[in-house]
């Protein structure tokens, strides 16, 4: 299966056979073994072995440390590469500017207005579902290019409430 892995915004292509336990990084093919023990995985290639801790996701972009020193690295695979060089978005980056209601609710309070800048993880929305109020965030650095809602306003399920021009 081939992978691409940016690491420091620097691309690396990884063609990884698991029934063999090898990949490819350019011209070069090594083996490998990966082992999960106690929450901790180890990755061994050649004489190395390596120890890969506290692990975390968020959409492709993935936080480890390896034998104690952190690494962030974003990973795409065979579809999601076939998507970007057609031009379609996916996953986190197809609605990355816009924010819809998860649930049907009603809007308590709008904490931005249009022309606002936001940063990932800010609450901007507060949406009332199921007699408990939610706080919905931006899921990118931006600015806030429209407001699709008012205060009060009920919604169904993917409802638009507001969009973020990205920064950059």
């Amino acid at each position: 299966m081939k992978f691409e892995a940016s690491i420091n915004e620097k691309a690396i292509q990884v063609d990884l056979q698991e029934k063999e336990n090898t990949f490819t990084v350019g011209d070069t093919t090594e083996s490998y073994e990966f082992i999960e023990q106690n929450g901790r995985y180890l990755l061994r290639f050649g004489t190395k072995l390596y120890k890969i801790d506290n692990v975390s996701y968020d959409g492709s972009d993935i936080e480890f440390s390896i034998n104690g020193e952190w690494h962030t690295v974003s990973v795409k695979d065979e579809q999601e590469l076939l998507l970007d060089k057609l031009g379609f978005k996916t996953g986190n980056a197809a609605a990355e500017g816009s924010l819809k209601a998860p649930m049907p609710g009603k809007i308590l309070d709008i904490l931005v207005s249009e022309g606002d800048e936001v940063t990932k993880g800010q609450p901007i929305v507060i949406l009332e579902a199921m007699k408990m109020e939610n706080e919905l965030k931006a899921a990118v650095d931006g600015t806030i290019a429209s407001i699709e809602v008012e205060v009060g306003q009920s919604l169904e399920k993917n409802s638009p409430i507001l969009e973020i021009e990205t920064l950059g």
